[in-house]
C-alpha cells in the first residue's frame, strides 16, 4: 500500500492553449479511496492516466510512495487499472484473463491459482472460473476486471468509471460492493466518475475539476454543506442547489418580500449584491406576501417527500454553476409528498435560517458568514 501525491502536475497536449490538467495538487493518504469527479472535459481522466503512467507530465511530477514515479512507465509504478469497457479477452476463461497479468510476470503457476481462486471467492465469482466473458453479465465481468486487478496485489487501484457500462439499477448494486471491497482490502484507490451520486456515496473524499483546475478537495460531507465556490455548490448535490443573485439590504438579502438575515461580517465582505444558496431541501413554504413567489410548473411525488419545480413571479437573478444567469432555470423546494402544491398554483418560499450559503457575485467563491 502506498500513499499518492499529485505535486504541481500539469499535462498539455499539443496545440492545445490551455493545459488539460493544470498544476494539480492532492496528497491521498494510504489506503484512502479518492473520487475524481467533474463534467466532461475536466480533466479527470487525463489525471487518472497521468498517474498510471499513460500520459505524459508536463511539469510537475506524481509520486506513488516516496518514489517519484514521473518518468517510470506504466508496469514499473506498481498499479492496477480497470477501464471502462472491462478490456477482457474473450477468447480466455474467466481465471485465465485474472491471471493473465501474473503469467506475463512469470509467476508460478500453483501460485497464479491460488490468487486466482482467492480473487474469485472475494469477487463471489468462483463458480464461473472456467466461464467465458461472454457468458457473464454486465456486471458479473466487471467484477472479472477487478478480479483481474487484485490479483496483482498492486500499491495502488486506479478505475476510470467502470460502472457506466451498466444499467441504474446494477449500478447501485456494484458501486456497494466496490466501495466494500476497497474498505476490506485497504488498497489506495483513484476512482474517476462523472457522476455526482457516486463519487458522493463511495469516496472518502471528493475531487472536484472544472476546466483542468481542483475547485475543492473534501469529504464528501464537507463539500455538500460547505462548498468553497459556486461551482461545487451548483454541481455537488441533486437537485442541484437554487442559485439566486441578490440585493444587499441592511441587515439581509432581498428575498422577494422578505429579508433573509445574513450576519454584518458577511455583508460587508459581500459589495452591493450577493450569490444567495440554498438546498431544495432548506427552504420552506411560508404564508403569502413573505419570501419568494413561486409558480408550480412540475410536481415530482416520490411518496414521503416531493420536489417541486417552478418559475418565479418577481425577477429573481438566477445563477448556474457556472456563475452566468440562467433565468430559465427552475427553481427547486421539498415538499411534504402527502399534500404538496398543485401544478399551476402560486407558492411563497425562503430559506430556512441558519442554511444559506454566500457567494461573491465577482469571484464566485464563498464568504464565511
Amino acid at each position: 500500500m502506498a500513499t499518492v501525491t499529485f505535486d504541481n502536475a500539469t499535462r498539455q497536449y499539443p496545440g492545445n492553449p490551455r493545459p488539460s490538467v493544470d498544476k494539480l495538487n492532492i496528497e491521498i493518504a494510504d489506503g484512502e479511496f479518492l473520487v475524481l469527479v467533474g463534467p466532461s472535459g475536466c480533466g479527470k481522466s487525463t489525471s487518472l492516466r497521468m498517474l498510471a503512467g499513460l500520459e505524459e507530465v508536463n511539469g510537475g511530477r506524481i509520486l506513488i510512495g516516496d518514489r517519484d514515479v514521473t518518468n517510470l512507465s506504466p508496469k514499473d509504478r506498481d498499479v492496477a487499472m480497470v477501464f471502462q469497457n472491462y478490456a477482457l479477452y474473450p477468447h480466455m476463461s474467466v481465471a485465465d484473463n485474472m491471471g493473465f497479468a501474473l503469467k506475463i510476470a512469470g509467476v508460478d503457476k500453483s501460485e497464479i491459482r491460488k490468487r486466482v481462486e482467492e480473487a474469485a471467492k472475494i469477487l463471489d465469482l468462483s463458480e464461473y472460473l472456467e466461464r467465458k466473458p461472454k457468458a457473464l453479465s454486465g456486471g458479473q465481468r466487471q467484477r472479472v476486471a477487478m478480479g483481474r486487478a487484485i490479483v496483482r496485489s498492486p500499491q495502488v487501484f486506479l478505475m476510470d468509471e467502470p460502472l457506466s457500462n451498466l444499467d441504474a439499477k446494477l449500478r447501485v448494486q456494484t458501486r456497494t460492493q466496490i466501495a466494500s471491497l476497497q474498505r476490506r482490502l485497504g488498497v489506495t484507490t483513484v476512482y474517476v466518475t462523472h457522476d455526482q451520486i457516486e463519487a458522493m456515496t463511495m469516496g472518502d473524499r471528493v475531487a472536484l475539476l472544472k476546466d483542468g483546475i481542483l475547485q475543492q478537495c473534501d469529504t464528501p460531507r464537507r463539500m455538500y454543506d460547505h462548498p468553497d465556490n459556486v461551482f461545487v455548490a451548483g454541481f455537488i448535490g441533486s437537485p442541484a442547489m437554487n442559485l439566486v443573485e441578490t440585493p444587499v439590504h441592511e441587515g439581509g438579502a432581498k428575498f422577494g418580500n422578505a429579508i433573509v438575515p445574513i450576519s454584518r461580517e458577511t455583508l460587508g465582505a459581500a459589495g452591493t449584491s450577493i450569490i444567495v444558496g440554498v438546498r431544495p431541501e432548506d427552504v420552506e413554504l411560508t404564508t403569502e406576501g413573505d419570501g419568494l413567489p413561486i409558480t408550480v410548473d412540475v410536481v415530482e411525488e416520490l411518496g414521503a417527500d416531493a420536489y417541486i419545480y417552478g418559475t418565479p413571479k418577481v425577477e429573481a437573478h438566477q445563477i448556474d454553476a457556472d456563475g452566468d444567469e440562467a433565468s430559465d432555470r427552475p427553481f427547486i423546494a421539498r415538499v411534504d409528498g402527502r399534500r404538496p402544491p398543485q401544478k399551476g398554483e402560486t407558492v411563497y418560499i425562503k430559506p430556512q435560517e441558519g442554511h444559506l450559503h454566500v457567494f461573491n457575485t465577482e469571484t464566485g467563491l464563498r464568504i464565511e458568514a
